[in-house]
């Protein structure tokens, strides 16, 4: 699917999404990564679901966001919850959904002013 929103000058937004990529401005990632306003960082995450550690968490966590979208490939999977516990204990809201879903609504998110970072597995 691709987006027909404008870009937000200076932010990094999903412009298009398909079956084992995403688009972020313009720019093809087929790998995991982490998108926020600012930082952008491809290769970020495990393979599946299944895969995710602490490591991946903390990677989340120093982006200081106020909600994290997590998007659990093509499928929709919760992570173990003892792996999240850091986000919840930091007050950091956790969404898990899709990894489709999970771009549409950073967008949404993004475009509201929210700090939201969304970390994709992109499987």
């Amino acid at each position: 699917m691709k987006f027909e929103r404008e870009t937000i000058a200076g932010q990094n937004v999903f412009t298009a999404y398909g079956d084992g990529w995403v688009d972020v401005n313009g720019a093809r990632l087929t790998a995991g990564a982490l998108v926020a306003a600012r930082d952008l960082v491809p290769g970020w995450g495990p393979a599946s679901i299944d895969l995710l550690e602490a490591s991946h968490v903390e990677a989340i966590a120093s982006l200081a966001p106020e909600i994290v979208l997590l998007g659990t490939g093509r499928t929709f999977r919760f992570p173990h919850p003892a792996l999240l516990a850091p986000l919840h204990e930091a007050r950091v809201g956790v969404e898990v959904m899709d990894t489709r879903a999970a771009c549409r609504t950073y967008n949404i998110l993004l475009a509201e002013g929210r700090r939201v970072v969304a970390a994709l597995i992109v499987a």
